[in-house]
């Protein structure tokens, strides 16, 4: 299983700005997404094209199952 994470922000001109990480553990608790989210505001590290992030906004993980066959 591939599990990703999906952050949502609200911008300064409250549109939505959504940022992925792949690979993360499958067992994130709620309080680990919303502190990340926090250090991510914090330290003003994204800035998207309807400007800086301003506020969290919601979150998910999603699991991806992946099945390779040897042909």
């Amino acid at each position: 299983m591939e599990y990703t994470l999906s952050m949502t922000f609200l911008t300064e001109t409250d549109d939505k700005y959504t940022f992925s990480l792949s690979g993360v553990r499958d067992n994130l608790t709620e309080e680990e997404v919303s502190d990340l989210m926090d250090i991510i505001l914090a330290n003003d590290i994204f800035i998207s094209k309807k400007g800086t992030i301003a506020s969290k906004y919601g979150a998910k993980v999603t699991k991806r199952q992946i099945t390779k066959f040897e042909i």
